[in-house]
This record gives structure tokens, C-alpha cells and sequence, in this order.
């Protein structure tokens, strides 16, 4: 009798608390396959993703096909979709291009790497109804897909909660907070950068060498050393201008800063050269010009290139 009491207990005790934590949300088994990234626009800060999405779940109710949410997206085109319900559970497939807004790390362009980002939410259930199971099994992208001009070093897919500070328009809220489960694919590549490099910065390069040749040009011709050097300094200003115009706005000071800043820098400092070069003609002083010259031509152009190759090597490592 004392067994059975103690028994009873146990069987009303763990009943109140299965009715304490509420319903198990219904879960919904998702996974992804992509099949192409491309129009990578770093000016507008988006890229264009097309893959096929697949849901498994039991309750009838969810609505998928209406009540899809990609967050990020800036548009989705469903341009294909099944729906299986023959059995316990209902199969849907979708092929989905979306157009993704995104940030740029831009800091070590063009060696920088990008994390892409693309997750999914039903608009309709919140996760006290509704909880994503990544779907893990083979692949979830073609090895055979090439992104023009990257790399792809991993996909990761996983499930999460976002939770959204605000009820809503649900007065039925004791406060302003809801909660939505969600799944989340993040993408990561790197660029092949030495052939862009050479296209974007080859003019700068170009016309710091025309204002170091001005150390070779004889001291009496003053007025070509001076119009090579002014020159040069504009054809860089110019050249990070063009940069600059197919990149988003930074606050921070990126590769691209760097290189033509210290360029600039050089270039000033042959100018300066130059002046006291001058100073020294002015005294008769020819033969110290010429030392001078040209003890300055190798200094700035061993800091230079060694400058150059440390910058470059940090943002490529």
C-alpha cells in the first residue's frame, strides 16, 4: 500500500511538469543545395544565390510556400515547387534565386575573404510551434559550380533562434519580445587576387616609377623633374578614385588606403628631393646633387618595395 501511494505521486508529479513545459514544437527537417553564386556586387553590397530547398514535416499546417522568410534577401523568385503529402509527412522542394543584401569586410581588398549568409524563417509559426533540423546528409553545393574568380573554403549549415524585440502588434504579449526558429547556411570564399591586383594598382605603380626616375634625370633639367613628379602624383590620386568608385564607403583605412597613401607619401618625398637637389645646383654644388640624388633614389625605393611587400603579404595571410 505504501508503494502503491508513493507510485501515484511519482505518476502526478511528472504530469504536472510535462504540462508545465506546454507543447513540443513540430519540427521541420531542411536542407539546401546549391547550385550557382554569381553578380557579386561589392558597390551595392549583394549577391545573387540560386539553390534548391527542401522541407520535411508532419503538421499540415505550415505553409511554406506562402509564408517563406528570407530575411536578407532583397528579392526571391521561386521559379520551381513540389509538394509530396501522400504520406506521414509532407515533402515540399523549391528552386529559389534570391538576391542577398550583405556586408563586405573590404579592409584587405582584393585579398579579402567574405562569409555569405543565407537563412530561412516561417513568418506564420514562431519557434513554440515551429523548430528547424538541419538535414546534413551529402553535399550542399556542386563541386563542379565555379564562382568566377573565388574560392569556396567552407559550408556550414545550422539552426538557431532569432529573437525579435517586438510583439508584433499582439497586445496579447505581456511584453514586446518574440522569438522564431531558423535556418542558416554560411558560405565562405576568398578571391583570386593577384591578377585583379595587377589590373587595379599596376598605374599606380607605373607612375611612382616615373617619379623616381626623375633621380636619373640630369639636375639641370629642373623643370622635367618637377612636371614627371607633379604628374605622377596626380595619375595616383586618379587611379584611387576608379578604386574607390567600385567599392562600398569604409570607415576604416583599407589596403586600398594604404598602398596609395604611402605612394603618395613617396612621391612627396621625391618632390622634396628634388627642391633640395636644386638648392644644391643653385650653390655650384653638382657633384653633391648628383650623390645626393642618388643616394636618395636607392633609400626610397628599397623602403618603398619593402613597405609594399609587408602590407601585401599581412592582407594575403
Amino acid at each position: 500500500m505504501k508503494y502503491s501511494l508513493l507510485f501515484l505521486l511519482f505518476i502526478c508529479f511528472a504530469s504536472t511538469s510535462v504540462m508545465a513545459k506546454g507543447p513540443t514544437a513540430d519540427t521541420v527537417k531542411t536542407g539546401v543545395y546549391i547550385t550557382s553564386i554569381h553578380d557579386i556586387n561589392f558597390k551595392d553590397k549583394e549577391y545573387t544565390i540560386d539553390l534548391w530547398l527542401w522541407l520535411k514535416y508532419e503538421n499540415r499546417k505550415f505553409d511554406f510556400l506562402q509564408n517563406l522568410e528570407v530575411p536578407q534577401a532583397k528579392t526571391v523568385t521561386k521559379s520551381f515547387s513540389t509538394i509530396d503529402s501522400s504520406g506521414n509527412k509532407v515533402y515540399m522542394l523549391m528552386k529559389l534565386q534570391c538576391v542577398m543584401k550583405d556586408s563586405w569586410a573590404i579592409n584587405n581588398f582584393p585579398f579579402d575573404r567574405q562569409k555569405l549568409r543565407f537563412s530561412i524563417e516561417n513568418s506564420q509559426f514562431d519557434s513554440q510551434s515551429l523548430v528547424f533540423v538541419a538535414d546534413t546528409l551529402g553535399k550542399h553545393f556542386d563541386p563542379r559550380f565555379t564562382l568566377r574568380g573565388w574560392n569556396i573554403d567552407s559550408l556550414n549549415i545550422s539552426t538557431g533562434i532569432k529573437a525579435y524585440e517586438t510583439a508584433f502588434g499582439d497586445e496579447s504579449l505581456k511584453k514586446p519580445h518574440t522569438e522564431y526558429s531558423n535556418f542558416k547556411v554560411r558560405l565562405q570564399i576568398n578571391r583570386d587576387a593577384m591578377g585583379l591586383f595587377w589590373k587595379m594598382f599596376l598605374g599606380m605603380y607605373v607612375a611612382f616609377l616615373i617619379a623616381y626616375m626623375c633621380f636619373y634625370i640630369h639636375t639641370d633639367s629642373i623643370d622635367s623633374r618637377f612636371g614627371l613628379s607633379v604628374g605622377a602624383l596626380f595619375a595616383v590620386i586618379g587611379n584611387k578614385y576608379i578604386i574607390d568608385s567600385t567599392l562600398p564607403e569604409s570607415t576604416t583605412f583599407t589596403l586600398v588606403d594604404t598602398l596609395h597613401g604611402m605612394t603618395l607619401f613617396f612621391i612627396l618625398t621625391v618632390i622634396i628631393c628634388t627642391s633640395y637637389s636644386l638648392r644644391l645646383v643653385k650653390q655650384e654644388k653638382i657633384a653633391r646633387a648628383k650623390k645626393f640624388d642618388f643616394i636618395s633614389a636607392q633609400v626610397l625605393l628599397v623602403i618603398y618595395l619593402s613597405l609594399n611587400a609587408w602590407f601585401i603579404y599581412n592582407a594575403n595571410g
